[in-house]
């Protein structure tokens, strides 16, 4: 059997998937301005100061906090139908289905909610595992329901779910340093940038 992972924002989109969605929900101007407000903490991030989990917070809880999550959950399946198609490197979507037809599992492993991506996958037959929004009352917090899925968190989330051992052939695909340990899971299969040629995004 064989198995392959993907990281999602920059390997298989051409944006990180957190602004577009705020940028889908909220609209371009509230984008800016949520922008502007959070520049200080952004450019502490930058220079890390602040660790990305709390960055990540920061940024959802400014532009989703106290949203219904019924609401929010709405405009992640519109925009995972209606958005995020135009946002899908096209040979990406061709390795993920070469990998289907040959009987593969497909596995997205992102950074990013589920919320936002986990529609997409579930659309064109992948599983997705990514980090969960904490829900309250019936309400996004803004936080994180754990931990961000990303680097060490990665492995440890697929080996909660896959047992690697039953597998003949593990592949993996991803464009970041908050990739390697997935990356160092598949060996000769793994693929570091492998559908373009340069990148530069936030991995938050």
């Amino acid at each position: 059997m064989t198995i392959a992972f993907f990281d999602f924002d920059g390997t298989i989109t051409t944006k990180d998937t957190l602004w577009e969605i705020i940028r889908y929900q909220r609209g371009q101007k509230s984008l800016v301005a949520g922008v502007v407000r959070l520049l200080p903490a952004l450019l502490a991030f930058k220079m890390k100061r602040i660790p990305a989990q709390q960055m990540k917070e920061r940024v959802l809880t400014h532009f989703f906090g106290t949203m219904s999550e019924v609401a929010f959950a709405e405009g992640c399946n519109r925009f995972c139908r209606e958005a995020l198609p135009t946002l899908i490197r096209e040979q990406a979507l061709q390795t993920i289905r070469q990998h289907q037809q040959q009987g593969h599992d497909v596995v997205v492993v992102t950074a990013s909610a589920t919320h936002w991506v986990a529609p997409w996958c579930e659309a064109i037959g992948i599983k997705c595992i990514g980090s969960e929004l904490e829900v309250r009352d019936q309400v996004i917090t803004g936080k994180l329901q754990g931990i961000n899925c990303n680097g060490d968190e990665k492995v440890k989330r697929i080996r909660a779910v896959y047992n690697l051992e039953d597998y003949t052939n593990v592949y993996a695909y991803g464009d970041s340093s908050g990739d390697k340990p997935m990356l160092a899971l598949a060996g000769n299969y793994a693929h570091f940038r492998p559908f373009r040629e340069k990148v530069s995004y936030a991995d938050i």
